[in-house]
């Protein structure tokens, strides 16, 4: 025990399935849940949408929630949860010093914009004067400003007063490993003591879809879990709507103020393998291996995609490397893309805090888990590139 050890102090999260750590906690310890779906909205697509949200419960005024598209008020309001759990909302002495790294991707497109460029460019071969045309009367420079990924780091900072160091992380998956990683490290070598870490992902819109579907990445036909989706059903991806924040504290910064501790971050792993070489099961392994890992059985919060490769992978290397109970939660929440990893280190916060593991989310692929975890691995190997663990340790 240290100091310097990083703890989770608060919690904030977003899916399909509701909001709130404690309401995650309840809906995904309860045995047999069933998935949020939408599929009819984005066909033959699935997706994991928003649940009802009261923005201005963490948003108060109008005009900030006006002026941010859904995914920054997303991650706004999913921050403020988060600072709310951790007992530091509206405290100026804490939110003023706070640092903050936020994952994130970027903004929402204007589709009607798009779709007049793409139409007039059918009818003209003059495109490069085409273009300049749409540039001076169609694609406003507020319309880019609203497309930067520092702008949900920037929210945050209004809404909240968080107002210490500001970084964000683009990447997808790898930018929420990046996040965390980082602000552990950051406590740890005593340069910060306590930081709002996460990010937001909004799914329901068209061209976050596309991102997906220009690598095929995504599912077709009917849901299943994420460790069954076949190849002859497309890529495997079925994306969610959702936020993760976590407020981290060194120890002594979390125990001078009395703070309860869901969990300590004990190691943080990150790589990017060159998955055209075909060696992603032994670079996964490889951090898994890199932890000290208790002898006895152990949970694995998975954030798998369901993109084949790389949760085919994740699966043997998991197989390789120890001895854990998978639960793969995108069955349940969709991917999340930047906020996945820190999901998925929520999730096993929350597993470690109340002493007991999550029930198999897919029966036939995850196998049970008795007793209380004082441990448990969270994972996000991205469905593209990069790949990140973590180790989360009894506080």
């Amino acid at each position: 025990m240290s100091e310097r050890d990083v703890v989770i102090t608060g919690i904030g999260l977003v899916s399909s399935l509701g909001e709130g750590a404690d309401s995650h906690w309840q809906v995904l310890s309860t045995p047999g849940q069933a998935p949020r779906i939408d599929a009819e909205r984005f066909a033959p697509y699935t997706i994991h949408p928003l649940p009802p949200i009261d923005w201005g419960q963490q948003i108060p005024k109008r005009g900030d929630q006006r002026q941010m598209e859904t995914w920054q008020r997303l991650g706004t309001y999913t921050a403020g949860l988060a600072l709310d759990d951790a007992g530091m909302k509206g405290d100026d002495a804490l939110v003023t010093t706070m640092d903050m790294i936020v994952a994130a991707g970027g903004g929402e497109r204007d589709e009607a914009v798009d779709q007049s460029i793409l139409d007039a460019g059918l009818k003209r071969n003059d495109r490069e004067v085409l273009l300049n045309e749409k540039l001076t009367t169609e694609l406003r420079p507020t319309l880019f400003l609203a497309q930067l990924s520092n702008l949900l780091a920037g929210n945050i900072s209004i809404v909240h007063k968080v107002t210490g160091s500001s970084r964000t992380f683009m990447g997808e998956e790898g930018a929420g490993v990046a996040a965390v990683e980082t602000a552990a490290a950051r406590i740890r070598a005593g340069q910060s003591t306590h930081a709002l870490v996460g990010g937001a992902f909004q799914t329901e819109h068209p061209d976050m879809l596309l991102t997906y579907e220009l690598g095929a990445f995504l599912h077709r036909k009917r849901w299943k879990p994420v460790w069954s989706r076949a190849s002859n059903d497309g890529g495997g991806v079925i994306s969610g709507s959702g936020a993760a924040f976590l407020v981290l504290e060194s120890r002594a910064h979390a125990e001078a103020r009395s703070a309860k501790i869901y969990a300590v971050i004990k190691d943080v792993a990150s790589g990017r393998a060159r998955r055209s070489e075909g060696n992603l099961d032994e670079a996964i392994s490889g951090l898994v291996r890199g932890f000290d890992l208790p002898a006895e059985k152990m949970l694995a919060v998975s954030g798998a995609s369901g993109a084949h490769v790389a949760t085919g992978a994740e699966r043997r290397a998991l197989q390789s490397a120890g001895n854990f109970a998978l639960r793969g939660f995108s069955s349940l929440t969709g991917h999340l893309r930047e906020a996945q990893f820190p999901f998925a280190v929520a999730l096993a916060a929350l597993a470690v805090k109340n002493g007991a593991s999550y029930p198999a989310f897919d029966a036939e692929n995850e196998a049970e888990l008795d007793g209380a975890p004082k441990a448990a691995l969270a994972t996000a190997i991205g469905h593209h590139r990069f790949e990140g663990a973590a180790l989360v340790v009894a506080a």
